[in-house]
């Protein structure tokens, strides 16, 4: 049956008359008539008694029409998906990131795209580097947030968005504290609270202090670049973080240092090769991108390096 034939008797039931259903439907009142007798064919059972030109609801007609009234919503709730869809207002956007991403910049992100998008599902998993990767590689999150310290990409197609240069955070109180600037040499028998050995950041952290024979004394590991701030505010000892985790330092008592010489990374936006992404992803890129802007305004990013 044909959606023409099926939106003719809708409207002949709603508006009793094939004259007012044509009216309705802006088409001839014979259109509407062949429209009718077509439906009755295809479906195999009368739907109209005759009589004198005119045209009487069967019940089986009234039956039937419960079931259209069903489909006709189904098809106007299509409809205004379709005009979400366009309009960048329906969907759901998956985003895998680091955990410090997740508990800072973001939050903010996601509050300024839900702002934008009210109806667009978001859903972040917090992932580490490796993990996200393949997320990217399976096509199970639409983009995904890292940094490059050598890793594999594996299928992900990657754009820099900003210069990361590694800070050292002690308690106020801490001896370092007092320099503007930590000579790496300085950090010679401290006492360290670190990510778990899996951290590309640890991971370079280590190798580099391990080049210039830096010992030091690891009090305690986490998985989470929280924990790790918190346990400095309570002088548990001195660490290495990502700049982005001086957003998780207002209200302590903890100080952020520039090392010398500097430890630098990049910030990726990374993305599947082999699968575009919706208009609803690229929307929260976007918002991505803005974010970023921010925090080099701010100073805790840098432009990425040129030439």
């Amino acid at each position: 049956m044909k959606l023409k034939e099926i939106e003719a008797f809708d409207a002949f039931m709603r508006h009793g008359t094939t004259k007012a259903a044509a009216e309705a439907l802006a088409i001839s009142q014979s259109m509407v008539s062949r429209l009718l007798s077509g439906l009755e064919e295809e479906l195999g059972f009368a739907l109209f008694k005759r009589s004198r030109n005119q045209l009487a609801p069967t019940e089986e007609a009234f039956l039937y029409h419960a079931s259209v009234l069903r489909l006709m919503a189904s098809i106007r709730d299509t409809q205004k998906d379709a005009e979400a869809i366009s309009n960048n207002q329906l969907g759901n956007v998956v985003v895998a990131a680091q955990p410090i991403f997740c508990d800072t910049f973001l939050l903010d992100v996601i509050q300024r795209f839900k702002e934008r998008h009210p109806k667009v599902g978001v859903r972040v998993v917090d992932a580490g580097l490796q993990e996200l990767l393949k997320m990217i590689d399976n096509n199970t999150c639409d983009v995904a947030l890292g940094i490059t310290l050598e890793a594999d990409t594996y299928g992900a197609s990657v754009t820099s968005l900003a210069r990361c240069s590694a800070r050292c955070i002690m308690h106020r109180e801490h001896e370092l504290a007092a320099d503007p600037v930590v000579p790496i040499a300085y950090l010679q028998n401290q006492t360290f609270v670190e990510l778990m050995a899996d951290s590309p950041l640890r991971a370079r952290v280590d190798y580099i202090m391990q080049t210039i024979d830096i010992k030091r004394h690891i009090s305690a590991e986490l998985r989470h670049m929280r924990g790790v701030c918190a346990l400095v505010d309570r002088n548990v000892g001195i660490a290495v973080i990502d700049p982005i985790a001086e957003l998780l330092l207002q209200g302590t008592a903890v100080v952020s240092r520039p090392l010398e010489p500097a430890i630098e990374w990049e910030i990726a936006l990374l993305k599947s090769k082999s699968r575009p992404l919706s208009k609803v992803a690229d929307a929260f890129c976007e918002e991505i991108h803005g974010e970023i802007d921010n925090l080099k305004q701010m100073g805790i990013l840098e432009p990425l390096h040129r030439g």
